[in-house]
Order: C-alpha cells, then structure tokens, then sequence
C-alpha cells in the first residue's frame, strides 16, 4: 500500500469484485426468464453481497472479531458465486471461458480476503481511530 486507504471504495479488492458484479448482471440480463426467480436472482444477490460484505468488513476494523466474520461472509458469498457460475455454465448460459475467467476472478478475490484474515494486524484500526 503506497497511499493510505481511507474508504472502502478504494481497496483494489472491492473495486474487482464491483467489476465482476456488473459483469454477471449484464451477462444475467441474457439468462431465459424461467431462471429469473432462480440462478438469475441468485447469482446477482451473492455476487453483489461480496461487495456489501467488503463495506461492511471495512467500517468493522476496530473490532477483530467482527471484521474477520465480515470477511468470513466475503468468502463464502463469492464461493457461492462461483457455484453459480458451474450452474450457469452447465445450463449452457455461458461459455466455458466466460464462466471460468469470473470463477478465477472470485478465487483472486477469496485470495484476497484470506490473506486480509491472515494478516488482520495491517487492517485493524486502534481504538478511536476510523
């Protein structure tokens, strides 16, 4: 970290996970509608709720605890993506490499996240400080 990072927008990890979000609504849109209460909903929710959980995570520095469960939720919804994404794949609503470069994306992300779990000490604020 070169400059000092001060909202969560700003961390490279959300900014991907926002990408690859938008990503999977646009290629949603194209989905059949008997998937909309189904893989479409579900795949949009999970992967936006990566981008909540890293908010989330953020403003929750000052507490270990809850920053690492935050994070533990970062993880699991971007797994759920990725289960998703075979879905989509395996329903022939995308291509093999579309599916898999978004899959590869999320594991990037999932690195990410564990590696801010391994290494809370760079990320947890001292008491008072935001």
């Amino acid at each position: 970290m070169s400059e000092k990072i001060i909202t969560h927008g700003q961390l490279e990890v959300y900014k991907k996970a926002v990408e690859t979000a938008m990503v999977i609504f646009e290629l949603s849109r194209k989905f059949p509608k008997e998937e909309t209460y189904s893989l479409t909903d579900q795949i949009r929710r999970s992967s936006r709720s990566v981008c909540t959980n890293l908010a989330e995570a953020w403003r929750k520095r000052r507490y270990e605890a809850a920053f690492i469960s935050k994070l533990n939720d970062v993880e699991a919804e971007a797994a759920e993506t990725q289960t998703w994404l075979e879905f989509a794949f395996a329903c022939g609503y995308l291509k093999k490499e579309v599916a898999s470069d978004l899959s590869g994306i999320y594991d990037r992300i999932i690195g990410t996240v564990v590696c801010m779990i391994n290494h809370t000490d760079s990320w947890i604020l001292p008491s008072g400080r935001r």
